[in-house]
Formats: structure tokens, sequence, C-alpha cells
């Protein structure tokens, strides 16, 4: 403990020593944070939107098929339920066999489609996200920051540091201009 001690008072001193004087007397430049709260451009911009209506759309093509497999699948328990009883032992099987796996069938097809969504969506924050860095970049550099940070990261934000809306409306500015190019 007292050799760690030593050695970094030793350093501490070195690098005293080795700093030249005018480096350690002027002043730091005054940093300028800016934040965006990127949840929020997903949410309100026109592209976000856009790209949520398209994972509704899908998200209710999944659920129609999938509620098609539960259709079937309450047929069948229902069909077991009535006739089981009347049914040979071996069609009974059969039947409750055909059941379960239709079972299994369905809850695989609802997993798939929950991870396909799910990373639709990571794949379109990703795309939205990649549009924004330029914007971003630029914004930055108009208003002379140092740093611009996600909002969710910090404790407090300063409602003139927030360019959350400036973002918005720049980046769908910019999707309107590309549209109207095509």
């Amino acid at each position: 403990m007292r050799t760690l001690r030593h050695a970094l008072t030793v350093t501490a001193v070195a690098v005293a020593a080795l700093c030249p004087p005018a480096l350690a007397q002027a002043p730091a430049p005054a940093t300028k944070i800016g934040f965006i709260d990127v949840q929020r451009v997903l949410v309100r911009s026109a592209a976000g939107v856009a790209a949520r209506e398209e994972l509704e759309r899908e998200k209710a093509s999944m659920q129609r098929e999938i509620d098609a497999k539960l259709g079937e699948l309450k047929t069948l328990r229902e069909e077991l339920e009535k006739k089981g009883a009347l049914m040979t032992a071996a069609a009974r099987g059969e039947k409750q066999d055909a059941f379960e796996r239709k079972q299994r069938d369905a809850a695989r097809l609802a997993d798939d489609f929950q991870k396909e969504l799910a990373k639709k969506e990571q794949l379109m924050g990703r795309r939205v996200l990649q549009e924004l860095d330029g914007i971003i970049a630029r914004l930055g550099k108009e208003r002379g920051l140092t740093l611009i940070l996600e909002s969710r990261t910090a404790l407090y934000v300063a409602h003139d540091a927030d360019l959350t809306d400036e973002v918005i409306r720049t980046y769908d500015q910019q999707a309107a201009a590309a549209k109207g190019k095509k």
C-alpha cells in the first residue's frame, strides 16, 4: 500500500514537472452540450411514424395468421372433447398427437413472429439513427457544440439544450425534399 502511494506521488510530481506552465494556467475552453431525445424523434418524425405504421400492418397480418392457427386448435380440441369418447384409442391418439403438434407449431410461429418484429423494429431504429447522424453533426457544428448526448443518459436537461424538435423538423424537411426529387 505504501509503495503504491509512493508511486502515485512520484507520477503526479513528474506530470506536474513536465507540464508547461502556460498550459497549466490556460483556462479550459467552454464546453457546450446539446441533448436529443432519440425516442421522441422516432415517435414524432414523419419517417418514424411511417415505419411504425408499417410495423403495425405487419403485426396485424401476423396476428391474423396466429388467430387462424388458434381457430384450428380450438376446433380440434372441441372435436376431441365431443367425439373423443366415441373414437377408438388409436384414432383418439392420432387426433391428440395432431392437436399437440399444431399447438407446438402455433407457439413456434408466434415466437418467430415476435422475433421478426423485434428485429425489424431494431433495424428501423438503426436506419433512422444513421439518417440522423448527418443532421446531428451539422446542427452541432452550427451551434458550436462540443458534445451532443442522448437525453435519457442525463439526469437534467435544460430546455434550451434540447435539440430534439429542431432535429425532427430538419429530418422531416430533408425527407420531404428527398421525396420531391424522386
